[in-house]
């Protein structure tokens, strides 16, 4: 059966193609509903050709599909549909083709992955897969860290009681596979102070710019290399004119960590650094504190299935080097929460994701899509 499934991706990498620049020339970020929908569309097509029955998730803004089989737990494939960039990107960018790169609007993160996804899956029902059921959950706001959906419950509550997953997220050049990603924490805070002037009254004013520059150090300097947790204050905004002691400043900033056990203590920490005043008569106020993506626990389950999926690409000839830790989050941290073993970046390889520099290499569409496959089939056989 591997040799009729790669025989059906060799014969129909055109079609491959033709599927990958339909979604990348698709404008999906996750705020534009009507782009969204329209690759959900494309995608539930694509699905129903591979033998599978699609529902919608509303609470969740996903699209789940199930490829019916025996009694063993399934295999599920998780990804998402929307990217970064805004309306009329595609128009200004279309899917193009150079060499032995593919670049557009999400060609890497991830629409790429999603035809790898879909490629192989048709590719298995072509050459009649029966046996260990498959799911696929396929998310529409990933990218905003599921902000305004219940994303989070529904993948928990649909990858409950799966055998492993695949997460067909952006690929490395170097043939590596993600076992592990960091959490994120996105906030913004201000330091309200007294506005004087700088000449005539300066010891009546209160330097809000001045306080938070106290409070961005100490922020920074919570960063721990060896916990691997990391604190940056990303942009600051505050002030009026050089001559008036500024009576307001703003910051935004980004938290990473590797447990997700350890977010109560990083909010902690962060809330100490806050309330401390420097100077009598200042306010600071925490404007947002978002939990964005959970991490993904490198879990010795999550070691052994890379273990699995390097000895499968080694017996087709599929380079895979190694399982590591990266620092960008995705829905796989949440899956592994569920208790289910995850190996991540197996979709198509490339670099600078969420950038216009963002591109993938062509052939890795097929050649992840192979890797898939062989994969499916081998956990068939357990």
């Amino acid at each position: 059966m591997k040799e009729d499934v790669f025989a059906y991706i060799d014969d129909h990498k055109a079609q491959m193609m033709d599927l990958w620049q339909d979604l990348v020339n698709q404008d999906s970020p996750a705020s534009y509903r009507e782009g969204v929908d329209l690759v959900a569309k494309r995608v539930f097509k694509e699905l129903e050709e591979a033998g599978a029955s699609t529902r919608w998730d509303e609470e969740g803004k996903a699209l789940i599909a199930e490829i019916p089989g025996d009694s063993r737990a399934p295999v599920l494939l998780l990804g998402h549909m929307d990217t970064v960039f805004p309306v009329g990107e595609a128009a200004r960018r279309p899917f193009t083709v150079e060499g032995s790169r593919v670049t557009g609007p999400g060609a890497l993160d991830m629409k790429g992955g999603v035809a790898v996804m879909l490629s192989a899956l048709k590719a298995l029902h072509s050459a009649g897969f029966s046996g260990r059921p498959l799911k696929v959950i396929l998310v529409s706001d990933e990218e905003i860290a599921h902000n305004g959906s219940k994303a989070t419950v529904m993948l928990q509550r649909e990858a409950r009681g799966c055998a492993a997953c695949f997460n067909c997220e952006t690929g490395y050049e170097d043939n590596s596979l993600v076992i592990g990603r960091k959490g994120g924490v996105v906030f913004k805070a201000a330091v309200h102070g007294i506005a004087a002037h700088a000449g005539n009254n300066p010891r009546q004013g209160r330097s809000a710019i001045w306080e938070m520059a106290k409070k961005i150090d100490d922020i920074q300097n919570m960063t721990d290399w060896d916990k691997g947790i990391t604190f940056n204050v990303g942009t600051i905004k505050g002030g009026t004119v050089s001559n008036a002691i500024p009576d307001y400043c703003e910051v935004e900033g980004d938290i990473r960590f590797q447990d997700p056990d350890i977010s109560p203590f990083v909010k902690e920490e962060l809330f100490k650094v806050l309330n401390h005043t420097y100077m009598e008569g200042m306010k600071t106020e925490l404007l947002l504190y978002h939990e964005g993506m959970l991490p993904m626990k490198m879990t010795e389950e999550n070691r052994k299935l890379f273990e699995f999926v390097k000895k499968t690409g080694e017996e087709n000839g599929i380079p895979v080097s190694e399982g590591k830790l990266v620092g960008g989050g995705s829905d796989s941290g949440y899956v592994v929460y569920a208790g289910v073993p995850t190996v991540c970046a197996m979709g198509v390889k490339g670099r600078f994701n969420h950038t216009r520099d963002e591109y993938a290499l062509k052939d890795s569409l097929f050649e992840r899509a192979k890797l898939l496959g062989a994969v499916i089939l081998k956990m068939n056989e357990v």
